[in-house]
């Protein structure tokens, strides 16, 4: 099979993850769980594969240097892979995406995060663990604003996986290295394309960090994604990836340009058969903003908890609102099959005129005396019903 094939299986399975490698097993993960498509996928199919996705020089580059990322449109979705050397030779690991970004009740996420959509300027953060999501909620929050917002929406890329049409908001959408050379030369050049929302999908340098509050300071609302598995550890990495000498100013910047942190994971709901965000939900209020400046990040659990009332959400809290929560929007991931012909119904042919007997027996009249017998009446095939009471009725007088 092609890896277009193959991708559109594991679609088919419901899959969000499919992993080849020269001479192995293919697998998928499904709700989080590996599972074997197949016995083996051969070397020189994955090989072959491979280049006819990079080209020539790209081929070389990964070669090279042991990996290329890069996405690709099959079928109604987006996949984006990942290829890389190992010990057997070339390897593909494919996240297939949803066909189209959704909104937030779509992707069953609280309805609170909207807030963080309507700032005008500022941070927010997207964080979690690995295949958490994080894109997916990125996604939803950037169609949100497109759909209740006037907005000059840039996002920065690496690789391009959702494509977005332009509704209320406009929407240019810029990947990294194909549009620009890296996120810190794309980042400097955003601040001349007059956005007012900024999407930097890959946080991860202290130039990409800097430039990134520096973009969120400068009076643009500023989405952003980070490894992390919560929302004290999501401000902690920002702060440590700077210098000693200079990480007290980061966090009076970050303290200032702050709007919010979201950081997620998945969990799996065996009642549903579904897998949803479960989320830790920051939100930039006064007691956060003196607790970062002060540099008591480790504070930062408890102001959560005791955030409740101002739409703040612990671990604890929100899986409290997920067992209550009945309303799941189950979104189908197979692909939609072509309709089945159905032949033509036969064309029936009017009966020919016949002529048999027809007993009439009223329920109420009692056994007829010795002598008696079944009223026969001859009637054609379109005799009304009155005219068959009549008949019936000079029959039994």
């Amino acid at each position: 099979m092609s890896l277009k094939e193959w991708i559109s299986k594991a679609r088919a399975l419901g899959a969000s993850d499919l992993h080849i490698e020269c001479d192995t097993p293919v697998v998928v993960r499904v709700r989080g769980e590996l599972k074997v498509l197949a016995e083996r996928a051969a070397g020189d199919e994955v090989v072959r594969a491979a280049r006819e996705l990079l080209g020539a020089e790209a081929w070389d580059q990964l070669i090279q240097r042991g990996s290329a990322d890069l996405s690709i449109a099959v079928g109604a979705g987006r996949c984006r892979l990942s290829l890389y050397r190992t010990v057997r030779g070339i390897a593909i690991a494919a996240r297939i995406l949803a066909p189209s970004a959704s909104d937030l009740r779509a992707c069953n996420l609280h309805p609170e995060l909207r807030r963080l959509t309507e700032a005008a300027n500022g941070l927010v953060i997207i964080a979690g663990p690995t295949g958490s999501g994080k894109s997916t909620t990125l996604a939803a929050l950037i169609e949100e604003i497109n759909a209740a917002h006037a907005r000059n929406i840039i996002t920065l890329e690496s690789p391009l996986e959702y494509v977005f049409s332009s509704r209320r908001s406009y929407i240019r959408q810029r990947e990294i290295p194909t549009h620009s050379p890296s996120f810190e030369q794309a980042l400097v050049d955003a601040l001349r394309e007059n956005p007012d929302v900024l999407v930097v999908t890959e946080m991860r340098t202290p130039d990409v960090m800097r430039l990134t509050l520096n973009a969120a300071e400068t009076g643009h609302l500023v989405l952003a994604t980070l490894h992390s598995s919560t929302c004290a550890e999501a401000l902690t990495r920002i702060c440590m990836s700077f210098p000693a000498e200079i990480q007290s100013s980061i966090r009076a910047q970050l303290a200032d340009c702050l709007r919010g942190i979201v950081c997620q994971r998945l969990e799996f709901l065996e009642t549903q058969q579904l897998r949803v965000p479960h989320c830790e939900i920051l939100l930039a209020t006064t007691a956060v903003r003196g607790t970062i400046r002060a540099g008591q990040l480790s504070q930062i659990p408890n102001v959560i908890q005791s955030g409740g009332e101002e739409g703040m959400w612990s671990f604890d809290r929100y899986q409290r609102w997920i067992e209550q929560k009945n309303d799941w929007i189950i979104a189908s991931r197979a692909p939609v099959l072509e309709s089945p012909t159905v032949p033509a119904p036969p064309v029936l042919k009017p009966a020919p005129t016949t002529t048999r007997p027809v007993t009439a027996r009223p329920a109420s009249r009692p056994t007829p005396a010795s002598g008696e017998g079944p009223i026969e009446i001859s009637i054609d095939e379109d005799v009304s019903l009155a005219e068959l009471a009549r008949k019936i009725e000079e029959k039994a007088r």
